[in-house]
């Protein structure tokens, strides 16, 4: 596969409500899914001018929205909300799509679509969890940048981690777009039965360092640590994760 073509940033909630539990009998499980208005803005705006500094096409809007009506599907439409009435000159909507197709026709919509990205509008678009789950693999061409609830984000994030090398290999940041204030880690949770073997890939770690460096401003050391990275791959002497998927590979030990 072309790895150019998987080149996405995936901006999710960080806001852990959608696992809170109330206590019940054991024969019924219940659970709570509070979304907030307050949150998807400040995730959407995040991720609109992540997409306007960065140069970035489209921006998706991944939701199960069609069976999750009150918590996701209202997560989408605040999310539209949001591109329209507070970036109306530097987006173009599907909903604006919808509106002037209804109104106008298939082919002024179409026009005015085109009309729109070709002034530099970033598309917002959106996409249905379990299909974009899918079409994220097969069709990655598809998708630019992605804002999503938290739990949907775990699931698309770890799916494009596996694509390039698995969440080994996948950074993660914790960023506030409000103050600033930003911490960077690795996606993945402990392994302590690794503890002192001395054979984990610490790509997680070391690209986390790289976006945070990226997010400070400091582009120059970023770049020397991609090189880097880059090189330390094409050598084959990698980690047990990453040799056991590539040819002539020598594992570190």
């Amino acid at each position: 596969s072309d790895e150019n073509k998987l080149f996405m940033r995936l901006l999710q909630e960080n806001f852990p409500v959608q696992f809170t539990k109330i206590r019940f009998p054991e024969t019924s499980g219940i659970g709570i899914k509070p979304v907030s208005k307050e949150g998807t803005e400040r995730l959407m705006r995040a991720a609109i001018n992540y997409c306007l500094i960065n140069k970035r096409k489209s921006l998706t809007i991944v939701h199960k929205g069609n069976i999750m009506k009150f918590t996701e599907g209202a997560f989408r439409n605040w999310a539209y909300a949001v591109a329209e009435r507070e970036y109306p000159e530097q987006t173009y909507t599907w909903l604006q799509w919808e509106k002037t197709r209804a109104t106008s026709g298939e082919v002024v919509a179409n026009s005015e679509q085109q009309e729109a990205l070709a002034r530099g509008c970033i598309l917002i678009k959106d996409a249905i969890a379990d299909i974009a789950l899918q079409q994220v693999l097969t069709r990655p061409d598809d998708f630019d940048v992605i804002a999503t609830l938290n739990l949907n984000g775990d699931y698309l994030s770890d799916a494009l981690a596996a694509q390039v090398g698995g969440i080994g290999i996948a950074p993660g940041g914790n960023i506030n777009y409000l103050t600033g204030t930003a911490v960077f880690e690795a996606t993945h949770g402990t392994a302590p039965k690794y503890a002192n073997l001395d054979k984990v890939n610490p790509g997680s770690l070391i690209l986390s360092g790289e976006m945070m460096l990226r997010y400070m401003g400091w582009t120059e050391a970023a770049d020397a640590i991609i090189i880097a990275m880059d090189a330390a791959i094409a050598s084959k002497r990698v980690t047990y994760d990453f040799a056991r998927l590539m040819d002539n590979a020598i594992e570190v030990k």
